[in-house]
């Protein structure tokens, strides 16, 4: 299965795992809940969905790849007690608690997250004197005679041995108590991810013109050489950051992140070439309605390889001002909720103190579900923006004013930043439809829009964008294919009762 599914498979297991009964006990004792195995070549996202999980599930992540660890690190160090046995005294070898056990307890004392995913990467790598403790682990969840605490679900992760030399097979045994799931690279599941994640566009582009480099595992002369997903995302954020502080971009950066010389090549090569039409193409222009004849006569011309990166250049544009109209509208109802939490203080805290109540408990909230991993860096950031916010609020206020005096001022703080937020969503949706206007002018209801409305459809963001302000043409286009494709399944069982 692909990546997306994969996830989806793990975010229910985990799920089901926390569901309690009337009585506060987990549905499947802790003792039955069956470990996952997530086996998969490298750098196709199995940690990423894993912070994602977290994050979507609001609970805590630790991860460790035990390629890493001695045996000594895994369960923990010897030491000699004392015990009594039918009335004797005896020396017994206990371990000092391992480091991964300790971690998962140190996290439950320092944010007080007491569910969560123990991550253990590269699990069928490790060295010969590991394994065997790995398998009991994965059999009875006791490392060195300490247990994971409850609510702690182990999902592990290995590479398939043909790409890792060092991989071993569970014996049949583990196998029979482990839920295993086989992944494999994906394109589409990839492309989805994609379209929320802000890869930059040259890599998307170059990426659906050609799927085959997409994942690339080779064995040469020189050694092996790879490209994975996990290549093409680094590189895409090494670009942004490069294209931000102006600095060039050549073939030698690039084969650090793809590390096949050849598929390397042809990305250089077509990152000119999309810099190129980016220099050529006026995309502001057309976005803000303006479609010069020059420009259609080229695009009549040109070939399918420069009209998709031409519209992937349009699309990128539009993009980048939905997901900051749609960022700045989640941070705006985050105020909204702080504005609610602050009347419900009223009888309990003075307008300075209920303010400052608020932000430490953000802060608080903050610093803890990154610290757990049970929320992402952007919901990091979306909260640090909320304090920002609240904090300039709070110089407008003070204890001399009323409750009804301090929140006239936040409704007129809000309702500005409301204001300038409709601007912004009026400035974006005349984008999209210019987007649409120049398409119908220049394809009509073709392949090309084909692709601008699945591209479209693929991003979260553009989607709720659509949703909440609308876009006529994008519902009547839509409409359209849709009848099309109808159409088309229709007269194809019509085609299949003939044959027959």
């Amino acid at each position: 299965m692909n990546i997306s599914k994969a996830k989806e498979q793990v975010k229910g297991a985990v799920r089901a795992y926390l569901t309690r009964d009337d009585l506060g006990n987990y549905e499947i004792p802790v003792e039955k809940q069956r470990p996952l195995l997530l086996i998969g070549p490298p750098g196709i996202g199995k940690t990423a969905i894993m912070e994602q999980i977290s994050s979507e599930l609001g609970i805590g992540l630790i991860s460790y790849s035990m390629t890493h660890h001695t045996r000594q690190s895994a369960i923990g160090l010897p030491f000699i007690s004392r015990r009594q046995y039918g009335g004797k005294e005896y020396d017994v070898t206990e371990y000092t608690m391992s480091e991964i056990i300790a971690s998962v307890y140190d996290l439950i004392e320092d944010t007080g997250v007491k569910e969560g995913i123990l991550f253990l990467d590269e699990i069928n790598c490790v060295s010969e004197t590991l394994s065997p403790l790995m398998l009991q682990f994965l059999q009875y969840k006791v490392f060195g005679g300490h247990r994971i605490p409850d609510g702690w679900i182990i999902v592990t992760a290995g590479n398939p041995p043909e790409y890792n030399e060092s991989a071993r097979e569970f014996d049949v045994v583990t196998l029979d108590r482990l839920k295993k799931i086989i992944v494999d690279p994906d394109y589409e599941a990839w492309r989805h991810y994609a379209a929320g994640a802000n890869i930059h566009p040259a890599v998307l582009s170059f990426l659906h013109n050609k799927r085959d480099r997409f994942y690339s595992v080779e064995t040469t002369v020189s050694g092996k050489t790879i490209v994975t997903p996990r290549g093409w995302e680094d590189l895409s954020k090494m670009l942004i950051l490069y294209e931000k502080n102006r600095i060039e971009v050549d073939e030698d950066l690039i084969v650090q992140y793809l590390q096949n010389s050849k598929i390397a090549r042809e990305f250089s090569v077509y990152l000119d070439l999309y810099n190129k039409y980016r220099t050529e193409y006026p995309v502001d222009n057309i976005l803000l309605g303006i479609l010069p004849d020059d420009l259609k006569k080229r695009i009549a011309e040109a070939g399918f390889d420069e009209i998709y990166t031409f519209i992937g250049l349009l699309l990128s544009s539009v993009s980048s001002d939905v997901k900051a109209c749609m960022e700045e509208r989640r941070i705006l109802e985050s105020v909204s909720d702080c504005m609610k939490q602050y009347m419900q203080n009223e009888l309990k805290l003075s307008p300075e103190q209920s303010i400052s109540s608020i932000i430490e408990n953000l802060e608080r909230s903050r610093s803890t579900g990154l610290r757990a991993r049970s929320i992402t860096r952007e919901d990091g950031n979306r909260i640090l923006r909320t304090i920002g916010i609240l904090y300039d609020i709070s110089d407008k206020i003070s204890d001399s004013h009323s409750y009804e005096e301090t929140f006239d001022i936040i409704r007129e703080n809000y309702s500005a930043r409301i204001s300038m937020h409709d601007r912004h969503a009026a400035a974006a949706r005349i984008k999209l439809d210019n987007l649409f206007t120049a398409a119908e002018e220049l394809w009509g209801d073709g392949k090309e829009m084909l692709l601008i409305l699945t591209e479209l459809t693929a991003d979260p963001d553009t989607v709720g964008f659509i949703s909440i302000y609308g876009c006529d043409a994008y519902y009547r286009h839509n409409k359209n294919l849709l009848f099309n494709e109808r159409d088309l399944e229709i007269k194809e069982e019509i085609r299949k009762l003939e044959i027959k």
